[in-house]
């Protein structure tokens, strides 16, 4: 199988009460199999990973925001996986939004999105640590505490 390099990115939206947005689905190529993660994804041609995060944010979620809001990445990571039959290398950058409260708008998915994220809610960190769902990135409950950590 011949893999794909591409560049993402993610956004940790954080709700007052410490908790982060993720989107629940899977791929369509292994029906039964499925997991948590946050917005984001692909960036495209032509856009910085920050105009990528707004971009898929006001897709997956409904809220729009101006790449600058998003600052600078706060982590990064290269990941591997499959998705519809083929190998993806992906190098991605996750921002951190803070909002008071956010109701999601899913009407801006894409025909993939809709297709593949079948529901969303809001984690703290210790209910991603006690879960045995899948839940990416892996690292994110410790991510979560030490960005906490820096605002506190």
């Amino acid at each position: 199988m011949t893999q794909i390099d591409r560049r993402a990115a993610r956004v940790l939206l954080v709700d007052r009460a410490g908790r982060t947005l993720l989107l629940h689905g899977g791929d369509p190529a292994r029906p039964g199999e499925r997991w948590w993660f946050t917005p984001g994804g692909g960036i495209e041609e032509g856009e910085t990973p920050a105009e990528g995060a707004a971009r898929e944010l006001a897709e997956e979620t409904g809220l729009r925001v101006d790449p600058a809001e998003l600052g600078e990445p706060v982590w990064h990571e290269v990941t591997e996986f499959s998705y519809r039959e083929r190998a993806y290398r992906q190098d991605q950058d996750f921002f951190l939004l803070r909002v008071a409260e956010w109701q999601i708008d899913t009407a801006g998915m894409d025909e993939d999105e809709q297709q593949t994220i079948t529901e969303h809610r809001w984690w703290s960190a210790e209910e991603i640590e006690a879960s045995s769902e899948q839940i990416f990135p892996r690292t994110l409950a410790r991510l979560l505490r030490g960005l906490t950590e820096v605002v506190s």
